[in-house]
């Protein structure tokens, strides 16, 4: 008898992205090898969604069409919001930038993970994010995700690259250099949409669906426009 599918988990990655001449540059890390889910492979920094986030007060909204573009795939706007803080998060733990703004300092204790962001007077620029892919993980997988891609440029945002452990190394890859690394399928997927998003003029004012990458039986699910 099938082994029921494991219900994914929810989880949020940040493209950060920065223009140098006439390329477009994207910040990716490789996994540390003794890592169970996707080990050596380069992906872009983020995680699963931790409680913490949902009450972690950002200094800026998500703008307007940025939220309504969540609604396609949150389960209601503190979850969107929860979401976002969580890109923003994962991507100070893992390469230590900052995408923040100035904000009152939180009563009380400041929770671990968001040390060193929150106690200098910042909190989340969630105004900055745009929101490209999602994905789910195949079904016959053991750890199993459903990760929100957002977007921003990295002018934005402030302190040091380095790194926590859990990405190897990270590098700044032209678009055509990341697609020749070789990726995973889906990795490969959201460096396509970003291009294709920051080819696009009015992209930023768009609030269709945003598209998944998903797998239906062995084949893999691509995302159109």
């Amino acid at each position: 008898m099938p082994q029921k599918p494991v219900r994914p988990r929810d989880a949020a990655s940040l493209v950060l992205y920065r223009r140098r001449g006439g390329d477009i540059e994207v910040l990716m890390g490789r996994r540390h090898s003794k890592h169970s889910f996707m080990p050596q492979r380069w992906v872009f920094p983020g995680g699963r969604l931790d409680p913490a986030d949902s009450r972690i007060r950002p200094a800026t909204p998500l703008r307007p069409e940025v939220e309504v573009r969540m609604g396609y795939c949150a389960r209601s706007p503190g979850h969107a919001r929860a979401l976002a803080v969580a890109a923003i998060r994962e991507t100070f733990e893992e390469v230590g930038l900052l995408l923040a703004k100035p904000a009152p300092v939180p009563e009380g204790p400041v929770p671990e993970d968001w040390r060193g962001f929150l106690d200098r007077g910042l909190a989340p620029a969630l105004d900055e994010l745009d929101l490209i892919m999602r994905a789910i993980t195949p079904t016959y997988s053991p750890k199993r995700f459903h990760a929100r891609f957002f977007l921003a440029n990295a002018e934005h945002a402030s302190g040091e690259l380095s790194g926590s452990g859990e990405l190897e190394d990270i590098r700044w890859f032209s678009i055509a250099e990341a697609i020749a690394i070789p990726l995973v399928d889906v990795t490969e997927s959201v460096v396509r949409a970003a291009e294709q998003f920051l080819g696009e003029p009015d992209a930023r004012s768009g609030t269709d669906p945003v598209p998944l990458f998903s797998y239906r039986g062995d084949a893999r699910v691509i995302p159109r426009r």
